[in-house]
């Protein structure tokens, strides 16, 4: 037995399908301890949207920590924080005329999830959240309350109340709008308590890689504004990038009222997470939301850093956008290839792909077969039945194709003829 069956809780569980122990890891790829290289389609499960290791935001990191900066700072006034702000204000925020300001709850997504929905009940005085079919918001409680998965959902071990769960778009097929059923639940009279807010993914990635359409998000907030109900995007994992533009909800031509970002706002995997807020819902007294952990002045400059080095070009969008072309293009190829013997779709938009199978149990078969032949590949959905695509924003094009080669080849070996 291993060190890691030996002390390691059974709570684990990536590690139960990547099973090798890892070495090292640079842009795209990871190396076993064997030696055995890998391609990632995973990507810390979007957290390293940028690579493992990406050289530009290392070298402004260990310059960092060389000159003896500020490590931990809880919310201290920092030059590292102040570079950061700075930063996303003039490079992000302010073109694209967003005027939030900017929380720093705890580190993880799911504490920026809590700080959205407790400051949304705060601004409101009210209770209920909407949430929707097939959501994952996080794992503490609040916003596990959020979260749709009933496997989840088991392990709180307490009720988990105060949210109303609605219909995402699509839920009911294409031909049935879920908008008008939100809204005519919004009504008096359906017995549901005037929610504080709704929150919403604009692509779910745990709940299987859904898609909303722009005209069903701008439903969504038209209702929202009409029964003065704030509209949270958790762009945790379709965020910095993922969708194509810096935030998913870009391209649909909404602004919500609160939004979160952890996993790749640092964009070297370092812990870190932000609320952003309109500014008339800060209402927050001094500490009412707090954390040990809520400076981490390390994310900060690598957050920086991918902000200069790759936000601030329109260029890199541009060639963001082509790229995700390559990937859309292989993977509708593979998708149309064993359709006939294996029926699937393609779903998502951007870097952030699925391929699902009408038979659940194929995706999982399938990932388990490209982990064998080098490739990191996960699955989601209620069933396990999408595989989810998460490769790099700054993947090759040839790792691209090789890693959809070595799909085709797991796909012939799980289909059968």
């Amino acid at each position: 037995m291993d060190i890691f069956e030996l002390k390691e809780s059974n709570v684990r569980s990536y590690c139960r399908d990547f099973t090798d122990t890892f070495h090292t890891a640079e842009g795209s790829t990871l190396t076993s301890e064997q030696g055995q290289l890998f391609i990632d389609f995973f990507s810390g499960a979007g957290a390293l949207n940028y690579g493992h290791n990406n050289p530009v935001l290392k070298a402004a990191l260990l310059d960092y920590i060389a000159q003896n900066g500020i490590t931990h700072g809880l919310d201290f006034k920092t030059t590292a924080k102040k570079a950061f702000l700075t930063a996303f204000e003039e490079q992000v925020l302010a073109p694209r005329n967003l005027r939030y300001k900017v929380q720093f709850p705890g580190p993880t997504g799911t504490n920026a999830v809590e700080a959205a929905i407790k400051l949304a009940r705060k601004y409101t005085g009210r209770q209920n959240i909407v949430a929707f079919t097939n959501a994952f918001h996080g794992m503490s409680l609040g916003s596990l309350a959020l979260t749709s998965n009933p496997r989840k959902r088991a392990g709180a071990g307490v009720t988990l109340s105060n949210v109303t769960f609605m219909p995402y778009d699509g839920y009911f097929g294409d031909s049935v709008d879920t908008s008008l059923y939100l809204d005519r639940m919004l009504r008096s009279g359906s017995g549901i308590d005037k929610p504080a807010a709704i929150v919403l993914e604009t692509v779910q990635g745990e709940g299987g890689v859904n898609s909303a359409s722009a005209a069903w998000v701008h439903a969504v907030q038209r209702i929202a504004q009409a029964h003065d109900i704030l509209l949270i995007i958790d762009d945790i994992q379709a965020g910095c990038g993922r969708t194509g533009d810096f935030f998913s909800f870009e391209a649909l031509g909404v602004t919500p009222d609160i939004v979160t970002l952890s996993k790749s706002i640092s964009g070297y995997g370092l812990p870190m997470s932000l609320v952003l807020l309109a500014p008339h819902l800060d209402v927050w007294e001094p500490g009412e939301h707090n954390g040990t952990f809520r400076g981490n002045n390390l994310a900060f400059v690598t957050g920086k850093a991918v902000i200069d080095h790759y936000w601030s070009d329109a260029g890199f969008t541009q060639a963001l956008k082509a790229k995700a072309g390559v990937l859309h293009d292989a993977l509708q190829r593979l998708s149309a290839g064993f359709a006939a013997k294996a029926p699937n779709r393609l779903k998502g938009r951007g870097f952030f792909k699925g391929i699902e199978f009408e038979d659940a149990s194929l995706a999982q078969k399938v990932a388990a077969r490209a982990y064998a032949h080098g490739l990191i590949i996960e699955t989601s959905g209620i069933d396990n039945q999408v595989l989810k695509f998460l490769p790099a924003l700054t993947i090759t094009a040839a790792q691209i194709n090789q890693g959809v080669q070595i799909l085709e080849q797991a796909f012939a070996e799980v289909i059968t003829p």
